[in-house]
């Protein structure tokens, strides 16, 4: 099993920029696909991106297509999220999680397909 810690996140003012980092302390890490949610005050936690296992896919959702990339270094057991051309309404805490490579890469932007979640770190964009 995964144990993800994620780093990165920080005060910003709008359209800046910020990479965020997800490192799994275990061994498994090329055993699952990984995503990125985010869940502001009051509101559920909605998905932002995942990447296959392999790192050769990609998705992510309509409110960031273009301006967030997704990556993953398999050696160095780290998933990151470049956030360029930040708005106010990016505002959120960021968590990163963990889907077992099983998972069918439709369900992805779902959270209940992750089993492992990291404990998540604030993005504040400011106008």
């Amino acid at each position: 099993q995964v144990q993800l810690v994620e780093s990165g996140g920080g005060l910003v003012q709008a359209g800046d920029s910020l990479r965020l980092s997800c490192t799994d302390s275990g061994r498994t890490f090329d055993r699952y696909h990984m995503g990125w949610f985010r869940q502001a005050p009051g509101k559920e936690r909605e998905f932002v991106a995942a990447i296959n296992w392999g790192g050769g896919t990609t998705s992510y959702a309509d409110s960031v297509n273009g301006r967030f990339t997704i990556s993953r270094d398999n050696a160095k057991n780290t998933v990151y999220l470049q956030m360029n051309s930040l708005k106010p309404e990016d505002t959120a805490v960021y968590y990163c999680a963990a889907a077992p490579r099983t998972t069918s890469w439709n369900w992805l932007r779902s959270p209940s397909q992750y089993n492992s979640w990291g404990q998540g770190t604030q993005v504040t964009v400011y106008s």
